[in-house]
């Protein structure tokens, strides 16, 4: 059974996007030995990216920024990601989208496809499934509980939770966007499906600092939602799913420990 998985869920995807690729560089016109200039400034605009999100996109930096001015606000914090979820939509989609103006590269690349997404809804509803009850088991964990959410006011008010939620979910769809949209769709000529395995990198990268089961697992997520990406030319299935295992994990942990706003002790989380 799991051999036949295999082979059905990532084996046959994977012939199937390099047969793709072979196409697009015939039709590009790229013979053996040639250099395709998109593998190349792609992945220098991806360590651009992660650079700019590290040093400056970070909240440590908001708060060498403003802290003077902001700094006594009760909502300090929430200012704080509203730069940090800002600083995702510039660098994973605004760069990227100004880059492909510049250079003519067709939107298509992006993996936008709603009629993919549609057609694959039932595999990612299985997806999600397959990851809740790991999710479950683990926000009984101090570790998980001391990480989620990472406002750590979202008990605060519906209007904080609310808030953040949409701030969080908006990074989904930004690094979506990025990591299987533009660098899969810009890396799917010339690398077919080991661009899967290139993004894989950058992608576990930017999960340091979170628990090392999570960091972890961003490599199998990393492939999984990678191929399904380039398969159905979506990134909408991975965004829905995202948001979805997020918001999960905020809502138990706060479960575990503060309970919702307006619960006995809100406002108090135990990571304080």
């Amino acid at each position: 059974m799991i051999a036949r998985a295999w082979q059905r869920y990532l084996v046959g995807p994977w012939r199937r996007i390099a047969e793709e690729a072979d196409e697009e560089r015939r039709v590009a016109g790229m013979g053996p030995g040639a250099l395709d200039g998109r593998v190349m400034g792609t992945l220098v605009l991806v360590a651009l990216v992660m650079i700019f999100q590290a040093y400056w996109g970070d909240r440590d930096f908001f708060g060498r920024l403003f802290l003077k001015r902001w700094g006594s606000s009760p909502d300090w914090d929430l200012y704080s990601f509203c730069w940090w979820s800002g600083s995702k939509l510039f660098g994973y989609v605004v760069v990227p989208l100004i880059v492909m103006r510049t250079f003519h590269v067709p939107s298509s690349v992006l993996h936008l496809s709603g009629a993919g997404f549609r057609r694959h809804l039932r595999v990612y509803a299985l997806l999600y499934l397959v990851v809740v009850p790991f999710v479950f088991a683990v926000s009984y964990t101090q570790a998980f509980q001391h990480t989620y959410p990472f406002y750590k006011n979202a008990a605060r008010s519906w209007r904080d939770l609310f808030a953040w939620e949409l701030m969080y979910g908006s990074t989904f769809v930004a690094l979506e966007l990025f990591y299987r949209g533009f660098m899969l769709g810009m890396l799917r000529r010339s690398l077919g499906p080991y661009a899967i395995f290139v993004m894989i990198v950058p992608y576990a990268m930017i999960h340091f600092g979170k628990p090392a089961a999570e960091a972890t697992g961003a490599i199998l997520a990393g492939v999984a939602l990678g191929t399904l990406a380039m398969a159905t030319r979506s990134i909408w299935g991975g965004v829905l799913i995202h948001i979805s295992i997020a918001w999960t994990m905020d809502v138990l942990s706060l479960l575990r420990t503060t309970g919702l706003p307006d619960a006995q002790n809100a406002g108090r989380f135990v990571g304080q």
